[in-house]
């Protein structure tokens, strides 16, 4: 969901870098032939991400949800030169459409795709992750935040998308579903985390930005 006008939303856009080509096809293909394509990063949100890494170089990505790869391929833009970025999913479907495009790009041996479920993957992480992007199921979002957080280094980012959920995030709690009562809680609960500094931005649906101290 965008929070801001087609019109000012395009502007932004044309006054932004532009995406890669290998994205701007993956955009069309993931529109035209993938179920919920707006789950995809886009541009505007994907030159966020890029640009975020290159300022923070983070040797060890870890990204939570595939999807089709986008984010992935943006993320990896600013890797450390001798980075890595795990993605984990479980969809053996879109992932198999990400590799597709992941293996046309001079990342290909930088992103390796994980098929698993990510609380179970998490545990056996035993290096320092820099970047930790979480965009998979909603109601995990917390549990993925107590699993990474102790794994992430010091000055480490952890971003996580879509905790707007279509504007849903400010009704009363009593009229929420159990997807945009566990957005809140987890919104909540690292608002009030002393571990970290953060801020969220309205940016498509919604991105939450923390910085471990």
């Amino acid at each position: 969901m965008e929070f801001i006008t087609k019109e000012l939303s395009d502007y932004c856009e044309n006054h932004s870098s532009p995406e890669p080509e290998i994205l701007a096809v993956l955009n069309r293909e993931t529109h035209l032939k993938v179920v919920s394509p707006r789950m995809l990063s886009g541009h505007l949100q994907g030159r966020f991400l890029s640009l975020i890494c290159k300022l923070h170089r983070p040797k060890f990505i870890l990204e939570i949800g595939t999807y089709t790869g986008y984010s992935a391929l943006c993320l990896a833009e600013g890797l450390h030169k001798d980075g890595k970025l795990i993605s984990i999913d479980v969809n053996v479907e879109t992932s198999a459409f990400a590799k597709s495009f992941i293996e046309q790009t001079e990342f290909a041996t930088k992103i390796e795709l994980v098929m698993a479920d990510a609380k179970e993957y998490i545990p056996t992480i035993n290096e320092p992750i820099d970047l930790v992007f979480i965009d998979a199921d909603k109601k995990n979002y917390l549990n993925y935040y107590h699993l990474v957080i102790d794994k992430l280094s010091k000055g480490g980012l952890i971003i996580a998308d879509n905790v707007l959920w279509s504007g849903k995030i400010t009704m009363p709690e009593s009229a929420m579903d159990k997807e945009t009562l566990a957005l809140h809680q987890f919104n909540q609960f690292v608002q009030n985390d002393e571990r970290v500094e953060n801020i969220l931005l309205p940016i498509r649906d919604g991105l939450m930005m923390v910085r471990k101290k």
